[in-house]
């Protein structure tokens, strides 16, 4: 059974190729709607993210600063909260999705940015986790911004990141992946986990259905960063 249209067409136009001010434009107008939206997309990367980064924490989180790029609404944030995570910051590039999140209650900071044009909002080694969930893929946040992401994490910090394994997003993905391994090749992170995962949620393409289940695969992975990263010392 495939999506209704209103929802399948929301969710397609956010993996377009439109300019990134029409893109923010139709997240401002998104927000509204987004957790319903989400529902019926059946998105499970929130909790599997959630779950796989809390499995790989060695500590209690209550303490842990976590960075949570590409927050939307705070879907990401419930899920971390469940596990024990309390010191949660945000970033969005649409002030309507920060908005939504900032009604959650369950962040210490929320702040405007845009990864990929713009740097995070962070010093080096500032943050004990970071997640991005959701925000990585074709038409998003470009593979080359993951750097970014390792550059506001302490040593020893944990990162963890999605996407989608679909055929419109299989360029995307094998870039990321290929930025993920240079980066582990040169010593930076070491990683701890990448699993695939056959329900992602619904797709909204025929064409994009795995196998005829009307759902698409996706993937999670957890890196660690390595106590002396060649991308400091340079």
């Amino acid at each position: 059974m495939w999506l209704p249209a209103g929802p399948r067409r929301r969710v397609a136009a956010v993996h377009g190729d439109s300019p990134l001010p029409e893109r923010l434009r139709f997240y401002d107008g998104w927000a509204a709607q987004y957790e319903e939206d989400v529902a019926a997309l059946e998105y499970r990367a929130p909790s599997l993210a959630a779950a796989s980064l809390a499995s790989a924490f060695p500590a209690p989180p209550a303490g842990a600063r976590l960075l949570d790029v590409a927050c939307g609404t705070g879907l990401v944030a419930r899920e971390l909260h469940r596990r024990g995570f309390r010191c949660l910051h945000g970033v969005d590039g649409s002030a309507g999705m920060l908005e939504r999140a900032r009604s959650t209650g369950l962040y210490r900071e929320l702040r405007r940015c845009v990864l990929g044009p713009e740097p995070l909002p962070a010093p080096a080694e500032h943050y004990d986790a970071v997640t991005v969930v959701g925000a990585l893929g074709e038409g998003q946040v470009p593979s080359a911004a993951v750097t970014e992401l390792l550059r506001v994490t302490k040593p020893g910090g944990f990162l963890c990141m999605t996407t989608r394994s679909d055929p419109s997003n299989l360029r995307y993905k094998a870039e990321l992946e290929a930025a993920l391994e240079r980066l582990e090749a040169q010593g930076a992170w070491r990683k701890v986990l990448a699993q695939e995962v056959e329900r992602w949620e619904r797709a909204t393409a025929e064409g994009d259905s795995t196998q005829g289940t009307g759902y698409i695969s996706g993937v999670v992975y957890v890196y660690q960063k390595c106590p002396l990263s060649p991308l400091e010392e340079g």
